[in-house]
């Protein structure tokens, strides 16, 4: 199989905005709660009436503000209420949001600013406005500027009261589906960002469509605590899908204060990228070390897996359900307990999962639904629904959505949620379609069912000098899953073997150094060169040499005495590696792995 479509389930109306996805929310739950934000120790819901009545006051405020129709502004900021507000509220005044990271550069938010022409800027802290206040003098589009810990919004609803409801209605039913809706810079991981020209066409068709086929998680019943940046499509795309279907969605930016919000607010689904799974079994491994019972979880965790693959082959032996039912009451459960108690499913993008992790949590009665999908394609082109579900597969193609292997494997897609091309851009627009069919760059393998497998980059596999093909994430992702491993880039293109540079989880570092008798004061940096540290990443990267040939394992490998993030510059905001970034500033620790050919049982 090598194409693979869906037809839509919501028939099209090419005059529609997003506008309408809460209006049609307004009309069929008004007094349901939409949202929900911290008060005290708890929460307070706020109803979709109360939620539209905050967006016509806003709205007002940026047409009192002389915000113009088709008019793009910038945002800056953290994961919160107010940003899907803002967001509504700038729909309804007929403009459009550029999302801006709130971990940006001041030379990042200079190119996205000029780039887009945006003409006022919406920051969240004074210290946005001081990283904004080095680049003002350059972003001439920028005339009007809003803080909002200084009172900004309060001010902004203040000075709309005498904009009538009337001019909000004309505003808010200008656009049509073919307008744009947002303009998101890619994350840039090799060159400049690219503004993609998201349409509303692009939100309400695919909201609208996936509110249907992911009805069992998204509905009037059901809940999420977003965590991850609004910023990025991902989160984008689930809080407007969460006013379409009528969840109530919650927010915490605060990793650190998220156990306890989560164990608050209860929700019932996540959003999550890969690593945050990987966070939450990994300190419950290291959590039960330290008290004794580390052999307990992780047999509980192999049980676990076990048990999740027995019921996908729909066999599960006498035996094994007695072992899981006492584990089960013993271990997973206080593991289920921690995340709040009522999580059911877990949306995970952005990359892949792994089969373990996937086994792991569907037998704590979690669903980790893996989708695929690029800010090109508003987020999701397939997911994986509780009613269409296999664990290592990111799922079957979204309602109105068509996906088509290349020749070399390369994925297209077309359909409802395929952007409209990148802003100001025809020559990258051009290079980036097919015909009708959006290149993704990534590689892919459909099944007899038409599940999409991922097999990773396009531009990332490796060939190594002797000419064996390698897919650094089937390296990665299964080292990365040790406590101790911060992040792990895989090379060896044009080389006689393959290699990795590994960094150190530095928050989970001291907690492993203590439950293996070691100072948990250690650095970083005497950590990279410690023997039990390289022993426990030797072990972790011989797992991963299992499940490949011997041409593509790591023969060699390299503790760096730093780990990838943001703020160093080698990751995206959205925690992907910056591989040319890396394969620069560590050339010297790659070329001193090279330098003597010399290979462990060679």
């Amino acid at each position: 199989m090598d194409t693979v479509s869906s037809p839509i389930v919501v028939p099209a109306d090419a005059q529609a905005n997003a506008t309408v996805l809460l209006l049609d929310r307004l009309m069929s739950t008004p007094d349901d709660a939409l949202f929900s934000v911290p008060a005290g120790a708890g929460w307070r819901d706020i109803t979709t009436r109360e939620f539209y009545h905050q967006v016509i006051a806003l709205a007002k405020g940026f047409i009192a503000a002389g915000i113009e129709p088709g008019s793009r502004v910038g945002l800056m900021c953290k994961t919160r209420y107010e940003w899907t507000l803002i967001d509504f509220a700038m729909w309804f005044a007929g403009a459009a949001l550029v999302p801006i990271y709130e971990t940006s550069s001041p030379s990042q938010i200079e190119w996205i600013l000029n780039d887009s022409e945006a003409c006022a800027l919406i920051l969240e802290t004074v210290e946005h406005d001081d990283r904004f206040s080095e680049v003002k003098k350059s972003t001439p589009h920028v005339k009007k500027k809003w803080v909002m810990d200084s009172g900004a919004l309060e001010a902004l609803v203040a000075g709309g009261t005498g904009v009538a409801d009337e001019e909000v209605d004309r505003r808010r039913s200008l656009a049509t589906g073919k307008d744009l809706a947002t303009l998101i810079y890619t994350s840039g991981s090799t060159g400049r960002p690219k503004g993609c020209v998201l349409t509303h066409s692009n939100f309400v068709e695919l909201c609208r469509n996936s509110a249907v086929a992911l009805s069992t998680v998204v509905n009037p019943q059901s809940s999420t605590l977003l965590f991850i940046p609004i910023a990025h499509i991902f989160a984008r795309f689930i809080s407007v899908l969460s006013v379409t279907g009528g969840c109530k969605v919650g927010h915490q930016p605060d990793t650190k204060l998220l156990l306890p919000s989560l164990q608050s607010f209860r929700p019932t689904y996540l959003l999550a990228v890969p690593r945050v799974f990987e966070k939450v079994y990994n300190s419950a491994e290291q959590k039960a070390e330290a008290g004794g019972k580390g052999e307990i979880f992780r047999t509980a965790a192999r049980v676990a897996v076990q048990y999740s693959k027995a019921q996908a082959a729909g066999r599960v032996g006498l035996g094994l359900r007695i072992k899981y039912a006492v584990l089960n009451r013993l271990v997973l459960s206080k593991l289920r307990e921690a995340m709040g108690g009522r999580v059911r499913f877990a949306v995970s993008g952005s990359a892949p999962l792994g089969e373990r992790l996937g086994h792991f949590f569907h037998s704590l009665d979690i669903m980790i639904l893996e989708g695929y999908g690029l800010t090109e394609t508003t987020a999701p082109a397939t997911v994986n629904r509780p009613e269409k579900f296999k664990i290592g597969t990111v799922g079957p193609v979204m309602p109105g959505v068509s996906i088509k292997l290349a020749t070399d494997g390369e994925i297209l897609v077309k359909g409802i949620d395929v952007f409209d091309g990148y802003w100001k851009n025809p020559k990258a627009t051009a290079e980036s379609f097919e015909g009708e069919w959006f290149k993704t760059g990534d590689l892919g393998s459909l099944d007899a069912d038409g599940y999409l497998t991922i097999i990773g980059r396009k531009k990332e596999i490796i060939v190594t000098a002797g000419g064996k093909n390698v897919s650094p994430s089937f390296l990665e992702d299964p080292i990365r899953s040790d406590p101790l491993v911060g992040q792990v880039f895989v090379l060896g293109d044009k080389k006689p073997f393959v290699a990795a540079l590994v960094t150190l989880d530095a928050e989970m570092l001291p907690i492993w150094l203590g439950n293996n008798k070691l100072d948990p004061n250690m650095s970083v940096v005497e950590a990279a060169h410690h023997p039990a540290v390289l022993a426990q990443i030797q072990s972790a990267i011989d797992r991963a040499n299992k499940t490949v040939s011997r041409a593509e394992s790591i023969r060699k490998f390299s503790v760096l005495p730093i780990d990838f993030t943001e703020a160093s510059g080698h990751l995206t905001p959205n925690m992907k590696m910056k591989r040319n970034i890396i394969a620069a500033d560590f050339a010297a620790d790659i070329e001193a792995m090279y330098a003597h050919e010399d290979l462990p049982g060679d």
